[in-house]
């Protein structure tokens, strides 16, 4: 397969007279991209909020974004702790009455303990720690999360992680085909889905998937740290303008 790598460089926001989206950020302890997810949401005019992981209550919220980082401190394994804190159960009924939740690289793992994605990460398959740009092919374009993406666009983001190998069974992986499942996979610079573009051994190449009922998303590289020409790409504003773009047209 080859994608064509044609750049579509995101417009600056100019959408001033626009209803502002209120996006949430929850912060764990060891959370370390809530920042940079703030920063991705202000950038493109919207508004975010931190909302710290005792909190039992997620408020009047558009959007909820589960950062990267290393939540406690990674220990039992990724996300196993995050996943006990309160506000995962105001979380966890916010995503069950539609609300749209996007997990970033720990927030994948933790999302997946959770019970609110399908499959697990584990260790990459080198065994050692990655951080570089990647290269990202979307396959489904029907979803809040990809549907501002331009056809055949790729996308360069960066990904810091050690357990990102996404792992799920054969029934399973079949079943998340059927429904449209898998939003990304890894590709390499010319947009050919081969081993050697895969950091970390994700089976079927995948980076990031979604809920059947495509309201949660996770993906394990960092969009939000990738929304700016200045820091080395803006190819991660098309995620969050598809958030964007999904919850004007709910309004």
């Amino acid at each position: 397969m080859q994608v064509d790598t044609d750049k579509n460089t995101p417009t600056p926001s100019t959408e001033t007279t626009e209803r502002k989206y209120s996006f949430g950020v929850i912060q764990f302890p060891g959370s370390n991209s809530d920042q940079d997810c703030v920063n991705a949401v202000e950038v493109l005019g919207h508004e975010a909020h931190y909302v710290w992981h005792k909190e039992e209550a997620l408020g009047h919220l558009d959007a909820v974004l589960v950062p990267g980082g290393f939540s406690y401190g990674d220990y039992l394994r990724a996300g196993a702790i995050a996943r006990f804190s309160p506000v995962m159960q105001a979380l966890t009924a916010f995503a069950a009455d539609g609300g749209i939740v996007l997990g970033i690289c720990n927030g994948f793992q933790i999302l997946c303990e959770a019970g609110l994605l399908p499959g697990a990460l584990i260790r990459n398959r080198s065994l050692q720690f990655r951080s570089e740009f990647v290269h990202l092919h979307t396959i489904h374009r029907e979803s809040a999360f990809t549907r501002a993406i331009p056809e055949n666009q790729l996308m360069r983001v960066p990904i810091a992680h050690g357990e990102g190998c996404f792992y799920a069974d054969e029934a399973t992986l079949q079943d998340m085909e059927a429904n449209g499942q898998i939003l990304w996979q890894y590709a390499s610079h010319e947009g050919h889905i081969v081993d050697h573009a895969n950091p970390n051994g994700s089976v079927s190449h995948i980076a990031g998937i979604c809920n059947k009922e495509k309201n949660v998303a996770a993906l394990m590289p960092h969009p939000e740290r990738a929304c700016q020409e200045q820091i080395g790409s803006d190819d991660g504003q098309w995620i969050f303008r598809s958030l964007i773009e999904h919850l004007s047209q709910q309004a």
